[in-house]
């Protein structure tokens, strides 16, 4: 089977393995080793503020994350797996703002669990996260898109910021 024909349980899998291992699993984990403190101590009203923000990242991310999986596999025809790729670039919805919106996503899931659960464990862990893909995007990651993808990607990367997002989206040029 072809990632053009990547199918539910193939994105289950890959969403299962990837990013379920890195927003439900490790931060279960923590929690339970460590234990949750909801709302850190503070008092009932910044609690419930704390509470509600982090309960808002966790459905922001969640909501951008589902997003980008659904554009791997509608436009890109493939998944979110490095072992199951997508087969075309994908430049539309978020991705003409930033170009890891997934990763952003999964970084929303845990502020939110860090917040919601007060646990500084997936606080540090949202920190291992963001470093790691601070250094498997340039070094691995994007070198590969460039051989897949060529000059439509070298100019994606040009226009289009890592992590922070652009305020207006790019516009690709039109192929011809």
């Amino acid at each position: 089977m072809t990632s053009a024909s990547a199918g539910p349980w193939r994105h289950a899998l890959a969403v299962g393995l990837l990013p379920g291992t890195v927003a439900v699993l490790v931060p279960g984990l923590l929690v339970w080793q460590d234990g949750a403190n909801p709302g850190w101590s503070l008092p009932l009203g910044w609690a419930l503020l704390t509470a509600l923000g982090g309960l808002a990242l966790v459905a922001a991310g969640v909501g951008l994350f589902a997003w980008t999986v659904g554009l791997f596999a509608r436009r890109g025809r493939g998944t979110l797996a490095p072992w199951d790729p997508t087969s075309s670039l994908v430049v539309s919805g978020p991705y003409l703002h930033v170009r890891n919106p997934m990763i952003t996503g999964v970084g929303c899931v845990l502020a939110g669990e860090a917040l919601l659960l007060g646990s500084p464990a997936i606080a540090v862990w949202l920190g291992i996260f963001a470093i790691v893909n601070g250094i498997y995007m340039p070094l691995v990651e994007e070198p590969g898109l460039v051989r897949r993808f060529g000059p439509a990607y070298e100019t994606y990367r040009e226009n289009v910021p890592r992590w922070v997002p652009r305020f207006s989206p790019w516009e690709p040029p039109a192929s011809g």
